[in-house]
């Protein structure tokens, strides 16, 4: 799983995932594209398990970007916990992603290939995704 190496500053308030994509709404390295349509905190289990789901179905072959990182760490309390004393500790971390962002590239595999395996790794994330094909100049 993607995690942060080091982190400084341990707990970040939760805010809001407002307004469209200003950086990371372009193809960089690919040819092919998936592209959030909608605000969301994506987990990195979630960013794993659709990294895996693309992996398998292209049986390895082509090339795979990752484009978005958690670097946002989310923190729970303890269930049965009552209320007050401090906030809890962080459990997990998430990639705030808003409308527009390239979340994962791909290259060297069919369209075909790319799109079905983009289909299967949009199954495993929690924002509505749109599959894009780079324009070549």
């Amino acid at each position: 799983m993607l995690l942060p190496n080091r982190t400084k500053h341990r707990k970040v308030f939760k805010g809001r995932v407002r307004g469209p994509a200003t950086s990371g709404n372009y193809i960089a390295f690919g040819q092919f594209a998936l592209q959030a349509q909608g605000h969301e905190r994506i987990t990195s289990r979630q960013i794993e398990s659709a990294r895996q789901a693309m992996t398998r179905y292209v049986k390895r072959g082509g090339k795979i970007w990752i484009r978005i990182f958690p670097h946002t760490p989310v923190s729970r309390k303890a269930l049965g916990t009552k209320m007050g004393s401090g906030k809890g500790n962080p459990e997990f971390f998430v990639a705030k992603v808003r409308p527009g962002t390239i979340m994962f590239e791909m290259q060297g595999v069919p369209e075909e290939t790319a799109r079905e395996a983009m289909r299967l790794a949009a199954h495993k994330l929690p924002v509505k995704t749109k599959f894009l094909v780079k324009e070549d100049a």
